[in-house]
């Protein structure tokens, strides 16, 4: 038995496949031949582009696009951690001057 090669295409070629049956109205059957694909891989091609599509229209609060997510993730756990450490210093600060009371009142 001969094993069919599989072919791994780029997100940039899969719009491209995409395209020749949206835009140009080019048959699922005739653009799956050209590029040697099953049907059913087109069909969960396309599934996936119109699900994860919105992500092109979102926009910050700026009017801009949300160029990377993972990245405004990223900065937002540092600032939140960074309030916490803070925080952290604060109450460190506070237990010390409690301490530091009880002494002088002789409680402890």
């Amino acid at each position: 038995m001969n094993e069919k090669s599989r072919k791994h295409f780029s997100p940039q070629e899969k719009v491209a496949i995409l395209r020749r049956h949206l835009l140009e109205h080019v048959p699922v059957s005739d653009v799956c031949d050209q590029h040697g694909i099953h049907p059913t891989q087109f069909y969960r091609w396309q599934k996936e582009f119109f699900e994860n599509g919105q992500s092109a229209f979102e926009t910050n609060r700026n009017g801009r696009r949300a160029q990377n997510a993972e990245a405004a993730l990223r900065q937002k756990v540092e600032a939140l951690q960074a309030k916490l450490h803070r925080k952290d210093e604060v109450l460190a600060e506070l237990m010390e001057e409690h301490l530091l009371l009880k002494k002088e009142l002789g409680e402890l």
